[in-house]
């Protein structure tokens, strides 16, 4: 199977050096409401009276190393990438995708208000948090298994 989608291996490497301190350093600024006075910006914010109003940066730099980084480990070959691999990927794929959906539409039954904005805040990194957490498990049990065997 031909995969042109898929990045060299040895981006994987730089991108969890930046994916797991950017998810850490994210969830720990969001439990503390972190927000460094050096990224305050003046930003254009349109409303009936107010043109500009102040905003921090650091949600959206974390949230851009999540994503860029994320997409990168999620995408980038594994050192021995076979049929078997690409199975196992897209398997996972499917997988992330149907738990999110899950867990989205159980919180959209149970969860109102200013609390289903958080919800929907974080289920813009799940689909890919859910993807890179079992593609590697299950890369990870393969391996276990394998090593085992021979």
């Amino acid at each position: 199977m031909k995969t042109n989608y898929l990045l060299p291996n040895h981006f994987k490497k730089w991108a969890w050096f930046v994916f797991i301190p950017a998810v850490i350093f994210g969830i720990c600024t969001l439990l503390t409401e972190f927000e460094p006075a050096f990224l305050d910006f003046r930003t254009p914010y349109k409303t009936s009276s107010q043109v500009f109003t102040n905003n921090n940066a650091l949600n959206e730099i974390l949230g851009v190393l999540i994503i860029v980084s994320g997409l990168i480990v999620a995408f980038s070959r594994t050192k021995n990438e076979d049929e078997f691999i690409q199975q196992m990927r897209l398997s996972s794929l499917v997988w992330a995708v149907i738990v999110n959906y899950f867990i989205l539409t159980l919180a959209m039954i149970f969860v109102f208000d200013f609390n289903f904005l958080w919800v929907m805040s974080f289920n813009m990194f799940t689909v890919l948090v859910f993807f890179i957490l079992h593609f590697h498990w299950k890369l990870w049990q393969f391996n276990k298994t394998t090593n085992h065997e021979e």
